[in-house]
């Protein structure tokens, strides 16, 4: 069985208030049993025989009904066992084989299975009926002024074409739900995959560059200094193997996440000198921004650099999408032991209805995985004024000397 089939989440309800809506859980429930008591009171007052016997006719159309709350086939076995006796004891001659109180309580028995359980049960269930139709027809219609089989399976027909459709329906809202759920969660990975990449591209330019240095100026060393020592042009030849060595294998194991039309960007990889070009160009594109430094400034690990200006450049691109004509501030602390970074901006002046499409909507991805690559910390969250704030600590570690 698959429960109810009944929603009681449905736009209307979820606007009423959380203790109405308690009991509007029991709204199903509610209409099954008015429908029994329905058939109830028709099967009651159209049927014969006299005394307590008259009552049976009442009870056999209600109790189905009830019974489909808790046993939804078992009801529909009842319903059809309980016609024929309901149809005796009422003694009607103008409705055969189905007095007007079984009428009405195996229409509602089929229709509520059929929410209960599926289409191809209900398909069944009215087979079952018409062929019981037929037989209490041909065998005992005989003496009966009209026959009503053709009008219940018809009236039946229709109401569980309507539960199929409403059953499809659901289904497809079910299966588009999770549809988009597992897009939602593919584009989260890829988005996360392609910044991955992205950082991978950048620390490969950046640690082939510092090798090629220190492979060249080992080669160079030894030309500097009149009659070197063979001790020191040996470790010199060692020291530019190794960065050789050490370059190669890094472009064998970093150069895969290269696409094939990737070129290595001639300029210097970005830092915070950079900051300001940046800045001028958020600008330009309508962005108040500001910057403030504190702490004395100094020269940062490039890795430290790159991935600070790009968490910056971030920031920034979310404001201009997601807060067009806010303003910005930006907060570059140097500390002792690392760098800080506080990317705040204020409530858009006016509320924009139309969710922006640029980009794919996962920038703090982007930033939290920087973060996390060099065992940063990363905070985010609106203000309280209806803005939004980025902070972020990246540790640098203390040179020896200066310890």
């Amino acid at each position: 069985m698959r429960g109810s089939g009944l929603r009681v989440d449905g736009p209307l309800t979820r606007r009423l208030p959380p203790g109405v809506r308690e009991y509007a859980a029991w709204t199903p429930h509610a209409v099954t049993t008015l429908a029994g008591l329905f058939a109830m009171a028709l099967a009651s007052t159209s049927g014969g025989g006299s005394g307590t016997l008259s009552l049976v006719p009442g009870f056999l159309a209600l109790l189905p009904v009830l019974l489909t709350l808790v046993r939804p086939a078992g009801a529909f076995w009842f319903s059809l066992a309980a016609t024929p006796f309901a149809a005796v004891i009422g003694e009607s001659w103008s409705a055969w084989p189905w007095p007007p109180g079984a009428f009405v309580s195996h229409l509602v028995v089929l229709t509520v299975v059929a929410l209960r359980t599926g289409p191809r049960t209900a398909a069944w269930m009215w087979v079952l009926t018409a062929f019981y139709g037929m037989a209490a027809e041909t065998l005992f219609g005989a003496g009966h002024y009209g026959t009503d089989s053709v009008a219940l399976l018809f009236l039946a027909a229709l109401a569980l074409l309507a539960v199929t459709v409403l059953h499809i329906r659901r289904a497809a809202e079910r299966e588009v739900t999770a549809q988009q759920s597992v897009t939602a969660h593919e584009r989260s990975k890829r988005t996360l995959l392609e910044e991955r990449t992205t950082i991978a591209r950048e620390l490969h330019d950046v640690v082939a560059h510092h090798m090629s240095v220190v492979a060249i100026q080992a080669e160079a060393a030894p030309y500097r200094v009149e009659n070197p020592p063979p001790e020191l042009e040996a470790a010199f030849a060692t020291i530019r193997e190794n960065a050789v060595a050490a370059l190669t294998e890094l472009r064998r194991v970093l150069g895969v996440v290269r696409a094939e039309d990737y070129e290595a960007p001639d300029a210097p990889q970005p830092t915070l000198a950079d900051l300001e070009a940046l800045l001028a160009n958020v600008r330009d594109a309508g962005l108040s921004v500001e910057k403030v430094v504190t702490g004395a400034v100094r020269e940062l690990p490039q890795g430290v650099e790159l991935s600070a200006y790009r968490i910056v450049q971030e920031a920034l691109s979310n404001t201009l999408r997601h807060a067009p004509g806010a303003t910005a501030r930006v907060e570059i602390g140097y500390v002792l032991g690392g760098l800080g970074l506080r990317m705040v901006n204020g409530p858009a002046p006016v509320t924009n209805l139309v969710k922006s499409t640029h980009g794919a909507g996962h920038g703090i991805t982007g930033m939290r995985e920087r973060v996390t690559m060099l065992d940063g910390e990363m905070t985010t969250g609106g203000t309280d004024d209806g803005g939004y704030e980025v902070t972020v600590f990246l540790p640098v570690p203390v040179p020896e000397e200066a310890a």
